[in-house]
């Protein structure tokens, strides 16, 4: 019973040391297992690239608008050489003087579309159709019981198109003039509304004589 007293003891001991040992192993293995991730789990995920916003098919761009309509002067005779018509663009809009020289005359006006297209209107229902192609504006007048074709280059001149209006000796006087490229000039001359053929003016002043007394034609723009 003495010789048994120390085996048991030992016995005792090696228990003891394996049950700790294994306790070390199983608590190793959980401080493993529960510590900081792996370091492929421990590397953070890289934040998803942001997506770069592709610009969208850019739009066609708008179709470049057509040019303004040039401001100028024109001046021809109609295609039967009967008469003559001067037409006035400035800005968009126009002003025209159809005129036979001796009783038969219009003024009309209207816009100019930006394709050179107009259609002028007279204050008794006269109508002037046409249209400016490079430096000439070809179309017809209406004046109601005709119709009058033409062409009207542009004018070289200061202007193409007079006009002169006042009062001699009681009298009311309106006159209006077209110069042609040939220095020739037409024109109709009113007193209280009765036509008759127009004197002739200083190109270069607009000076005109009637009736003894001197007046100053004014270049015509709308």
């Amino acid at each position: 019973m003495k010789r048994s007293g120390p085996l048991f003891t030992l016995l005792a001991g090696l228990l003891l040391a394996l049950f700790m040992l294994s306790l070390n192993a199983t608590t190793g293995t959980r401080s493993k297992s529960t510590g900081s991730d792996s370091p492929a789990d421990a590397v953070s995920a890289s934040p998803a690239p942001t997506a770069t916003a592709t610009p969208g098919k850019p739009s066609p761009s708008p179709s470049p608008s057509k040019s303004a309509v040039p401001n100028g002067d024109y001046a021809g005779r109609t295609d039967d050489d009967s008469s003559a018509v001067a037409v006035s663009l400035r800005d968009g809009k126009a002003v025209a003087y159809f005129c036979d020289g001796r009783d038969q005359e219009s003024w009309l006006k209207g816009d100019v579309e930006a394709d050179g297209s107009m259609r002028l209107k007279g204050e008794e229902g006269q109508v002037l159709t046409g249209e400016l192609a490079g430096k000439r504006i070809s179309g017809k007048v209406d004046m109601g019981q005709r119709k009058y074709g033409f062409t009207a280059d542009k004018s070289l001149k200061p202007s193409a198109l007079y006009r002169a209006t006042d009062t001699v000796a009681d009298t009311k006087i309106d006159g209006g003039w077209i110069l042609l490229q040939d220095d020739s000039q037409v024109g109709i001359l009113k007193r209280d509304g009765k036509a008759g053929p127009a004197p002739r003016i200083d190109p270069d002043s607009g000076a005109v004589t009637v009736d003894g007394k001197q007046l100053t034609a004014s270049p015509v723009t709308p």
